[in-house]
C-alpha cells in the first residue's frame, strides 16, 4: 500500500474544486492552486500574489481607508476579487487549517 504522502499522486483533478492541501504536498499544491487560480480568474492571482486593494480616500492632506456606502461600482468590483481568492483558498483547506486562518481578512495575511 501507498504511503499517506504519495497518495496525492492518485487523485484525479477538477475543474471546479481546487486542490486539497493536505500538509504532506505543499510544493504540489501550490503548482496546481496557482493553475487553479488563473484559469479561474487571473486577477485573483494578482491579489494572491501582491495583496488585496483597498479604496482609499483623501481627506485633508492624507489618504484613508473609503467607507462602504462611499464606494463606487468599480472599487466593489476590485474588492470582490480578494473575496474570489480567500474563497479560493478556504475551499483547498481541510478543517483542522480552516479552523487557524478562517478569521483572516485578506488572502495575503499571515
Amino acid at each position: 500500500m501507498a504511503s499517506t504522502s504519495s497518495n496525492y499522486l492518485y487523485e484525479s483533478q477538477s475543474i471546479t474544486k481546487p486542490p486539497l492541501f493536505n500538509w504532506d504536498n505543499y510544493p504540489y499544491w501550490k503548482n496546481q492552486m496557482m493553475f487553479f487560480i488563473k484559469s479561474n480568474d487571473y486577477k485573483v492571482l494578482d491579489v494572491v500574489e501582491d495583496g488585496h486593494f483597498i479604496p482609499m480616500k483623501r481627506e485633508g492632506d492624507r489618504l484613508i481607508p473609503n467607507v462602504k456606502v462611499e464606494m463606487t461600482e468599480e472599487e466593489r468590483k476590485i474588492i470582490q476579487v480578494n473575496d474570489k481568492a480567500l474563497h479560493m483558498l478556504f475551499c483547498a483547506l481541510g478543517s483542522d487549517m480552516y479552523s487557524k486562518i478562517s478569521s483572516y481578512t485578506s488572502a495575503k495575511e499571515e
